[in-house]
């Protein structure tokens, strides 16, 4: 086996999602900043200033009566108010203070676990690859909603119950995908070059194998956080979620679907909903597009 020389091995540690220099670089980010991945960007950082400014923006108390039971959209509360008459705008408000934090921990976990059995998985194969796989086809055999929706039940509504079991529903994804770039990078030459230089397993995982495998990670995290605000919207709808009063997308949907005339009670949290997935997922298309050109042109075919 030929040893790469020191040069070799920096340049090929750029890997296949690697960081580029020069004109395809320069020509790669322009093609990244397209109007759709700005308009994505903007959506997503409105939706964190009304996460984080909430208390100051919001202008009513999301759990305070605050006019008429039921009122339509006014000057007064411009997308009206709720059965208790709590401000509809004010409680859609604090709800991102909600979901968006949930989802980045549910996201967060998720990565965690599935990146540690993934990184297990394609490194070392053989019985722990097939442990590991095994485990995760057994949870991914089940539709995820009903899934999510069994555990959550299991232990009870709550925020914490409802972050683990989409935390258990969604981490066989991560490790999935993980596992597969690994399996990649591990045998690439400056890996096998690293090892026998004398790399140990835990330098060869942090210095070679994670770097370049992170790519695909970050993409599928990018679209897992919209995906993880609808299906913990999907829980708070059915109940298994945070508990009232608090302020939860899906909770705000389905006390507007129980009475559908009062249409501004469901339509301002599902556009909520609409509005933060889709850019999450313009978002990690674009990522994918960035990291990954050869995804572009087949889509473009």
């Amino acid at each position: 086996m030929t040893i790469l020389s020191p040069d070799r091995v920096a340049v090929s540690r750029l890997g296949r999602f690697g960081r580029r220099t020069g004109r395809d670089g320069l020509a790669r980010t322009r093609t990244f900043w397209r109007p759709l991945t700005i308009f994505s960007v903007a959506i997503i950082v409105l939706w964190c200033i009304l996460a984080i400014f909430a208390p100051w923006i919001a202008p009513y108390d999301p759990l305070k009566t605050v006019g008429g039971n039921l009122t339509a959209p006014s000057a007064e509360h411009w997308m009206g108010t709720d059965d208790l008459g709590r401000d509809m705008l004010s409680r859609l408000i604090w709800g991102s203070r909600l979901s968006l934090p949930l989802a980045v921990a549910i996201v967060a976990c998720s990565l965690t676990v599935g990146g540690i059995v993934g990184l297990a998985a394609g490194y070392f194969g053989r019985a722990v690859d097939n442990v590991a796989m095994r485990l995760a086809d057994l949870v991914l055999a089940f539709p995820q909603i009903i899934l999510a929706m069994a555990v959550a039940a299991a232990f009870g509504p709550s925020v914490g119950n409802a972050v683990l079991a989409l935390v258990i529903v969604s981490w066989p994804l991560y490790a999935r995908i993980i596992r597969s770039s690994v399996l990649s990078v591990r045998q690439q030459e400056y890996v096998v070059s690293g090892r026998l230089l004398g790399s140990g397993t835990l330098r060869s995982m942090v210095k070679d194998v994670i770097p370049n495998s992170a790519g695909p990670a970050l993409v599928m995290s990018t679209i897992e956080l919209g995906n993880a605000i609808l299906m913990l919207a999907a829980l708070s709808f059915l109940g298994l979620g945070p508990r009232p009063p608090a302020a939860e997308w899906g909770a705000m949907i389905a006390l507007g679907s129980q009475n559908l005339t009062n249409w501004w009670v469901s339509l301002f949290p599902g556009l909520a909903i609409l509005t933060i997935v889709m850019a999450f997922n313009l978002l990690g298309d674009a990522l994918q597009d960035h990291l990954d050109p050869r995804s572009r042109t087949g889509r473009s075919r």
